[in-house]
């Protein structure tokens, strides 16, 4: 193959197209019930600043797209079409997906390789007022047997393990408690047994651990599979019962967190299987610069919260609780590793004094947490695949080889393979995030 071509996955070779420096994107808004309100919304707040767009004070904004997915495409906007404010050149831009296959050098041979021309990771922002579901993610065999068979309510073949890092105080359930806490729950939450029935409860009582993993999982599949399958009537009948006991009981003890969080998730979605079902998992509280990992099939719902997600590039959501949407309850429950114990949280290494690493065990994607005192500057190493920067505080300056760009909160940039990017602060503090393909992926032959 020649100099001049990249070969790419089932086409014939595309010319190289020489595309220096940063490119502007502008990026797509949900507006998930769940979101925060109005300018509540860091979602909201940065979507503004990165379109121009007035924020509607009475529509919640749930979560921001940085990203190829056709779910919500970003779109590249080159300076010379835009206006004096920066935002009357819509009808000028393209697509990033469409603008990635036309300029498949920016992604790297490595990418192309194993991807073809498309970004491999979505990036995101989330701004979560109200639970999300009960759900989890299909692996890539599942994902593309879903989609086969239900294209409409599984967009994409693709899996999606996922990161999210905490930028506020964050709040999720995240996996199955160990089997001796949920002996507890079953002991202390007789709603559940009433629920599931007796047989089905008494079997975590005799599994023990050294009973190994497969007797464990089978007891606790057995349960949260009858919980999940419960009719409607007695579900809501038992969360009453559940509810008015927790009430009463406040008048002589002090409630456990868990249980304070049940019964705000009851007000929320009223006498909804996800409320009880949430004793079965882990409550995990993230603090600022704490990230959680999810791999696929393994059940969570954010509670509240803001945070910065990157996963690998599918929209594919199995939900069977907390949700007014399509419940899958049978898939759920039969995708699940049924995997118990505590999450492991990352807390991220230090790449450089301002730079924060998180590299989950995914090829698809890492992400960078930038912050920057004025005057101060960084400098993030090249790297031989593509990268999407998020500026959500501050100001400062992007370079990368001739190429300067002046930078505020909202904006979004994509940095194409193989540039290394300054970055210096020019605000009190500049805060900024950077999504890429994992450095690990490039490290392997």
């Amino acid at each position: 193959m020649g100099a001049d071509a990249i070969q790419t996955n089932d086409r014939e070779p595309a010319k190289l197209t020489v595309v220096e420096g940063i490119e502007r994107l502008r990026c797509a808004v949900k507006n998930y019930e769940w979101g925060k309100l109005g300018h509540d919304s860091l979602v909201a707040r940065l979507h503004e600043a990165n379109s121009g767009n007035r924020v509607d004070p009475a529509v919640p904004h749930a979560e921001l797209w940085m990203g190829t997915h056709e779910s919500g495409p970003s779109h590249v906007v080159k300076e010379e079409e835009l206006g004096f404010s920066g935002h009357d050149g819509s009808e000028c831009m393209v697509t990033l997906k469409s603008w990635v296959s036309d300029n498949p050098d920016v992604l790297g041979s490595r990418v192309v390789d194993k991807w073809g021309c498309d970004l491999p990771f979505l990036f995101k922002v989330l701004s979560v007022k109200k639970a999300l579901s009960i759900q989890a993610h299909p692996n890539k065999a599942l994902a593309e047997k879903l989609h086969r068979e239900e294209p409409l309510l599984y967009r994409d073949a693709n899996h999606k393990p996922e990161i999210a890092l905490a930028i506020t105080p964050f709040q999720a359930l995240c996996g199955f408690v160990s089997l001796k806490a949920l002996k507890e729950v079953i002991a202390n939450v007789p709603e559940i047994t009433e629920l599931v029935g007796s047989k089905a409860a008494d079997q975590i009582f005799t599994v023990n651990e050294k009973d190994g993993d497969e007797s464990i999982k089978s007891a606790v599949r057995l349960i949260f599979t009858q919980l999940m399958s419960a009719s409607n009537n007695e579900t809501k009948q038992v969360i009453s019962e559940m509810k008015m006991r927790l009430i009463t009981e406040t008048n002589h003890r002090q409630l456990t967190e868990k249980e304070k969080l049940v019964l705000e998730l009851e007000k929320q979605y009223p006498g909804d299987v996800g409320v009880i079902s949430a004793f079965f998992f882990n409550y995990v509280k993230l603090k600022p610069g704490e990230a959680l990992y999810l791999n696929a099939d393994e059940p969570h719902a954010y509670i509240s919260g803001d945070c910065v997600e990157c996963m690998a590039a599918s929209d594919n959501v199995v939900r069977a609780g907390l949700t007014p949407k399509h419940r899958d309850v049978q898939t759920l429950c039969s995708m699940l590793t049924y995997k118990l114990g505590y999450p492991e949280i990352l807390k991220g290494f230090p790449l450089t004094p301002h730079i924060t690493r998180y590299l989950p065990p995914f090829d698809e994607f890492e992400v960078d947490h930038c912050d920057l005192p004025t005057g101060k500057s960084t400098v993030f190493p090249a790297i031989a695949g593509p990268s999407v920067y998020l500026v959500i505080e501050g100001t400062g300056k992007l370079q990368t080889g001739s190429s300067q760009l002046l930078v505020n909160r909202g904006d979004v940039l994509f940095v194409p393979a193989h540039n290394e990017i300054h970055v210096t602060g020019e605000s009190d503090v500049m805060k900024l995030y950077r999504a890429g393909v994992s450095s690990r992926f490039f490290q392997t032959l």
